[in-house]
């Protein structure tokens, strides 16, 4: 049981991103040069009030050779902001059911410089020692890779071995862009999808034995121009300990419908937005390169 429970315990401690922060999965990407700079970057990810994207998802779980499979429904809309400490001003994305995970707010905030995750509700003790963290870099560039959290031995938030003291872990997430790629979805064919790939790796020290329990979360990401997150697929691995089998989860969901309000972007509206703001300028993305706590990468669902 100690894998399943290890598994249970990732997922809750880890949580799910919202809709722009959720990446995952496989593909072959279209030829896209490396380096090459995806134009428009901030138009895949729209953030105005009123912007409504309904998925079907599927999730299997089990130990390996052994999978359940379920199915269920999420609804992403933005909701509004919020003003965090400090003054800074973030979009609220509202799930009704991420990764069949129950109802959360997450909160994002879109600059010249990317997409930065700041956390969500109900969050967990191990996702806010992450946060704030950024998921997408703008401008987009395919085969670009980048750090975005590396950090050791922090709480995990969680006992798994059941010795009354919670364990510790090593984490380090890292995101790369693929270029564009066609995708097909419940709600049509998105030719020109820009792919991205998250890949979290853990170490779990436990607590009441000399042992290291190592998991990996992968999760592969499609948005679309003008609409956002058209699809993902996350996988997440643990490696077997004693006489267990090892542990299995794959999630996906996949876009069924989806309403954009063409209105000004939320943080146009809260705050001056400086000439080319979302031009993919890189004189932009050196005046507004995101600060975030030392360890927190140079995500991105």
């Amino acid at each position: 049981m100690i894998v399943q429970n290890l598994v249970r315990s990732i997922l809750i401690a880890v949580g799910v991103c919202g809709s722009l922060g959720i990446a995952l999965g496989h593909g072959q990407a279209q030829a896209s040069e490396s380096g090459q700079t995806i134009a428009h970057s901030a138009d895949y990810f729209p953030d105005t009030v009123g912007t409504r994207w309904q998925y079907r998802g599927q999730i299997s779980e089990g130990p390996l050779q052994t999978i359940e499979n379920k199915y269920f429904s999420n609804v992403s809309s933005v909701t509004g902001t919020r003003t965090l400490k400090g003054g800074l001003v973030v979009t609220v994305f509202h799930d009704t059911n991420p990764g069949n995970h129950g109802a959360s707010d997450s909160f994002y905030r879109r600059d010249a410089a990317g997409v930065v995750y700041y956390g969500s509700e109900p969050g967990t003790p191990l996702e806010r020692q992450l946060v704030p963290y950024q998921i997408i870099r703008f401008p987009m560039k395919a085969s670009q890779s980048f750090q975005q959290f590396n950090r050791t031995d922090i709480d995990f938030g969680s006992d798994i071995d059941g010795d009354g003291t919670n364990e510790h872990v090593d984490v380090e997430g890292v995101s790369t862009v693929f270029g564009h790629e066609s995708i097909t979805v419940p709600a049509g064919t998105y030719p020109d999808a820009v792919r991205v790939e998250a890949r979290m790796t853990l170490k779990i020290h436990l607590s009441s034995v000399d042992r290291t329990a190592v998991g990996t979360d992968v999760m592969t990401a499609w948005f679309a121009k003008g609409v956002g997150l058209v699809k993902y697929s996350e996988r997440q691995e643990l490696a077997s300990l004693k006489d267990d089998r090892g542990n299995i989860t794959a999630i996906t969901e996949e876009l069924e419908e989806v309403t954009v309000n063409p209105g000004q972007a939320l943080q146009g509206r809260s705050e001056p937005t400086p000439q080319g703001l979302f031009a993919d300028d890189t004189r932009d993305h050196e005046l507004l390169q995101v600060l975030v706590p030392t360890g927190l990468r140079p995500y991105a669902r």
